[in-house]
């Protein structure tokens, strides 16, 4: 593997089409599309400033790096990414990708972040403004994640999350096979149009949560008491630790809690309208 160490590349495709080389503390400065078409890349320690650095990449490395916000759409089109203790400033990160791993990463500016990937594996990552992340994504495997920013997850499918917390408004929109373990989940109107949501020891907040859900699993989960109007027309089966505000026409299925504060069932609810609600 050719070795680069403390050289300085601006303009457009430098490195372009390079294969089996390693970057050591190397600037990219404004230019465009410095790695396009590379394989078998290694960035250590290096500051990219120009847009589009990494597209169309078959394996590569991302170590210690920043990218500053005119790194922007830095890695599109490419597979095989594992990056570790990065700072990504630049917007719209991570689109159309497969098989790709981030540790220790924090994303300030995460609007628009990771879009049409597939095979994602999160540790240790926290995302800031990060509204419409993780939109069109599958198979997706997540362990102390932080997030804040609305609209997450949509049309996602087949994802496992745990230990994570999550400030996001209307998440998990229209997913499929999602699971997610010992976490927070704060934000209005989670999981509706959702199929095969599983929620297990977790902490739920915003109104009107699990709306319009086919085959919900909640198992010893908690309430805030904001979390109001729940499971109108759901099919699920939940079990919640503690009170829950207000649980609004159910479609189907059995709820279980420690209390409810207001059971609403109205001329509004939907066939088969057979939901089982008992108080322990």
């Amino acid at each position: 593997m050719k070795t680069i160490k403390d050289q300085e590349f601006g303009g457009e495709r430098p490195l372009f089409a390079s294969h089996g080389l390693r970057l050591e503390n190397v600037t990219i400065h404004a230019g465009e599309s410095a790695l396009k078409a590379c394989s078998d890349i290694e960035a250590v320690g290096c500051r990219f400033e120009g847009k589009y650095p990494f597209w169309h990449v078959d394996g590569f490395k991302v170590r210690d790096c920043l990218f500053t916000p005119g790194a922007r759409a830095a890695l599109w089109y490419s597979r095989g990414l594992e990056m570790t203790d990065t700072m990504v400033e630049a917007p719209k990160m991570f689109r159309e990708m497969e098989d790709l791993s981030l540790t220790n990463v924090k994303i300030p500016d995460a609007q628009e972040t990771l879009w049409h990937c597939r095979g994602i594996r999160l540790r240790d990552v926290k995302t800031e403004n990060a509204d419409y992340i993780f939109m069109h994504c599958s198979d997706i495997d997540i362990d102390r994640y932080e997030q804040h920013g609305n609209y997450s997850f949509q049309y996602c499918r087949n994802v496992v999350i745990r230990n994570s917390v999550l400030h996001t408004k209307d998440a998990f929109w229209n997913t499929e096979n999602v699971t997610v373990y010992d976490s927070t989940i704060i934000g209005e109107y989670l999981g509706w149009h959702s199929r095969n949501l599983r929620l297990v020891n977790c902490r739920i907040g915003g109104t009107q949560p699990l709306c319009y859900a086919h085959g919900l699993v909640l198992e010893n989960c908690t309430f805030d008491p904001d979390a109001d109007l729940a499971f109108e027309d759901s099919e699920l089966t939940a079990d919640i630790k503690g009170n829950i505000t207000s649980v609004k026409n159910p479609r189907s299925g059995r709820i279980t809690a420690d209390s409810i504060g207001e059971i609403i069932i109205d001329e509004n609810i939907l066939a088969p309208a057979d939901c089982k609600i008992t108080i322990r």
